[in-house]
Formats: structure tokens, C-alpha cells, sequence
């Protein structure tokens, strides 16, 4: 025999603090994974005895968007010191621009190397 179940005015998705919490409130939230920063990456020119000073400032003009007054200074780095940095970068950024230097020296027939090293 079927036994009659008790019914209550109240239903269950009503009684927040019953199993059918259907009427809670609040902003759901999800906890993300905390981004991290991308590696940067110095481009370094290097010195030689044969590719002429007013290139390198021409090119660290052009590639590196440098004002004359800190491409002069950073030509005279790599004269003066064996090597100069050109800029910092994401890891992309500074390969597109060592390949845009290297790529702009040998079209000039210069011997002039660039590289790049992480910061």
C-alpha cells in the first residue's frame, strides 16, 4: 500500500536553506590563473672595424625608431665598448628586429652583427 506524503505550503526551491537553493543570490566567481609577464629580451649590436658609424645611427633611426641624439649614443657604445643595446623587447619583437638589422646590413654589404640575450 502507497503511504500518502506530507505536501507543505513552502516548496523546496523556496527554502534557501534546503537542497533546491534555487533562490540564492550572489556573483559567481572564477579564480584565474595569474597571467605572467612575457620574457623580455635586450638587442645588442656588435662592433667591427668596417661598417661606418652614420649607418648604424641611420639603421637604429629606422629600426629601432631612435632619435638621433640616442642613436649617436648608442653607435658610440658599440664603438667605444664592443657592444650596444638597442632596446628591450618580447621575445618576437626582438627577433623581428635583429633579422631587420641583419637583413639591412648584408643588403648594404656591411659585416655588422646584432643579437639578442635575455634581460
Amino acid at each position: 500500500m502507497i503511504e500518502p506524503t506530507h505536501m507543505s505550503s513552502k516548496s523546496n526551491n523556496d527554502d534557501e536553506r534546503g537542497p533546491g537553493r534555487d533562490n540564492e543570490r550572489g556573483v559567481a566567481t572564477k579564480t584565474r590563473p595569474k597571467t605572467k609577464k612575457p620574457s623580455q629580451y635586450r638587442v645588442l649590436l656588435l662592433n667591427d672595424d668596417y661598417t661606418p658609424m652614420e649607418f648604424v645611427v641611420g639603421l637604429l633611426m629606422g629600426v629601432f625608431k631612435k632619435t638621433q641624439e640616442e642613436a649617436t649614443k648608442i653607435m658610440l657604445d658599440v664603438h667605444q665598448n664592443g657592444i650596444g643595446v638597442c632596446g628591450i623587447y618580447t621575445f618576437e619583437v626582438a627577433e623581428t628586429k635583429v633579422a631587420q638589422v641583419l637583413d639591412a646590413a648584408k643588403r648594404g654589404d656591411h659585416p655588422l652583427k646584432c643579437t639578442l640575450e635575455k634581460a
